[in-house]
């Protein structure tokens, strides 16, 4: 203090001024005016077991209350939660959104859980795709804010009412109640919701002063009905909940933020590996919910169909016989054995040409190719023969089927064309809505498989990586030709049965 007496004796307001802020800036360092330390983690443990959270969500300053309630699985992640609050109150996801645990959404105590934009941009929170409802909601009269469209600040509570068991077969989000109609997109926050509510029911007390009101606002023309609401349909609500959260076997503590390893080590090992391959969280996400889907049912094939599906296959059994075939000087079937599989098993349908040299009749060729990778053919010098298992299995259609279905898909395992062929089998156990071949293009873009030239790997692409497993199932009866050959067609129920079965069953 005597030195900076000493400096400042004889100085002017303004030197002064300025040594004391040259003082300051060597001495403060230099931070971000609006950055805060970040709250202590307010989270707690997951639970070993999913359980069934009965919620109500309510809309925060409207009169009357505005609310849903729901029931939820408690290992759903808030990302997961954030679609199903969209679905209950008619939101179209078109603004940003953040879940926050504390006093106060917008609190310096408070912990935020960032939406995918937040995160990109480096703001201070945690990825919401890594945090479970569990967490954040323990016990019940537990509570966690959802703000939706930061302008117009529709802020959320999503209060804990009741922890009960889960019932098998339940679905993992329901809407089971509900009061009024939701707000409109963008119609100006809940105050203007109130006075648009207001002005749209002559019944209401304030209805004059509302229509005035709006119309000082918004002009005299204006027709508040025009505005309109999203109107509350628990049935429609349920309904697509249902759809998009169906029940699921593998949940619970299963999940693992830091990949899915824990999770995985259940599945068959090729699945396990799938699941760990996936680089983004979202995409990890959304194929252990492909999975669980594809997972859920049990399979039963009974021998009437089993035999009709496995055709092909027994008859190439029966052909190659105890004798075996002996093959041409170039590796392949002799044209009279080609002709007779084109004739008999109604291969026509699917080629063009005259169809008797297996080289330039490609269903015939990919019939015998797979028969040998599935360990039910062999070459010996230039004789086609028929494996041990190929005879053990020679008159029993459902163990054959079983037997095409444990080695599904018909490739290397890790490679790209088995990935896809899992993807495949995945998409069609699963019955997802969107074309399968979509589904493997993100799937396997988030693997990290990219074209030739380094650009993105396209639905087209990953239709030609699946192509084997894709085949198979057409020459099973399980897929159905594209009319417009624009997709890879669609899946029949003995398809979906098959697929089933072959994500549920690998060779050890």
């Amino acid at each position: 203090m005597r030195q900076l007496m000493a400096a400042m004796s004889g100085k002017s307001l303004d030197e002064m001024e300025r040594m004391l802020l040259d003082l300051m800036a060597a001495v403060v360092p230099k931070a971000d005016p609006f950055a805060r330390a970040a709250p202590p983690s307010r989270r707690r443990p997951r639970r070993s077991g999913a359980m069934t959270y009965r919620v109500r969500v309510d809309l925060k300053y409207t009169k009357p209350p505005l609310w849903r309630r729901l029931e939820l699985s408690s290992d759903l992640f808030l990302d997961e939660v954030h679609r199903v609050i969209q679905r209950a109150f008619g939101w179209t996801d078109s603004h940003l959104h953040q879940f926050a645990f504390g006093p106060d959404p917008y609190d310096p105590q408070t912990e935020q859980y960032l939406c995918p934009y937040q995160v990109e941009e480096g703001e201070a929170g945690i990825p919401e795709e890594q945090v479970r409802l569990d967490e954040v909601l323990a016990g019940v009269g537990d509570k966690v804010s959802y703000v939706y469209d930061f302008g117009d600040d529709w802020r959320h509570v999503i209060k804990l009412e009741a922890i009960t068991a889960r019932q098998d077969g339940s679905p993992r989000a329901v809407c089971t109640g509900g009061r009024r109609d939701g707000p409109a997109e963008d119609c100006g926050g809940a105050g203007a919701f109130e006075l648009i509510a207001a002005a749209t029911d002559p019944a209401n007390p304030d209805y004059a002063d509302a229509v005035a009101e709006l119309a000082r606002i918004l002009g005299d023309d204006v027709d508040p009905g025009a505005i309109g609401t999203s109107r509350f349909d628990l049935d429609q609500i349920s309904a697509t909940l249902a759809a998009e959260f169906p029940a699921g076997t593998l949940s619970g503590g299963r999940h693992s933020e830091a990949g899915g390893s824990a999770w995985a080590a259940i599945l068959p090992e090729p699945l396990g590996e799938l699941v760990a391959a996936v680089r983004d969280p979202a995409a990890r996400r959304d194929l252990r919910r492909l999975l669980d889907a594809a997972l859920d049912q049990s399979v039963l094939i009974d021998a009437e169909t089993a035999s009709r599906m496995v055709r092909p296959y027994s008859w190439l059994l029966d052909r190659v016989g105890a004798d075996g075939i002996k093959l041409t000087a170039a590796g392949h079937l002799p044209p009279a054995h080609v002709e007779a599989a084109v004739a008999e098993l109604g291969l026509d349908e699917d080629w063009i040409g005259k169809g008797n040299r297996e080289a330039q009749t490609v269903p015939v060729l990919h019939l015998r190719e797979t028969a040998t990778k599935m360990g039910l053919l062999r070459k010996h010098r230039e004789m086609l023969l028929v494996t041990s298992r190929g005879r053990d299995l020679r008159g029993n259609p459902a163990g054959l089927w079983w037997h095409l279905a444990e080695r599904m898909p018909p490739r290397t395992a890790g490679s790209c064309e088995a990935q896809a062929g899992l993807l495949l089998l995945a998409a069609v156990a699963a019955q997802v809505p969107s074309d399968a071949d979509a589904v493997m293009a993100r799937m396997l873009g988030a693997i990290g498989w990219i074209a030739g030239d380094g650009t993105e790997f396209t639905r087209q692409m990953a239709r030609r990586a699946a192509w084997d497993t894709w085949t198979v199932l057409r020459r099973l009866g399980g897929y159905s030709h594209d009319r417009h050959g624009l997709g890879l067609g669609q899946p029949t129920p003995e398809g979906i049965t098959f697929a089933r079965a072959a994500l549920r069953t690998w060779p050890s």
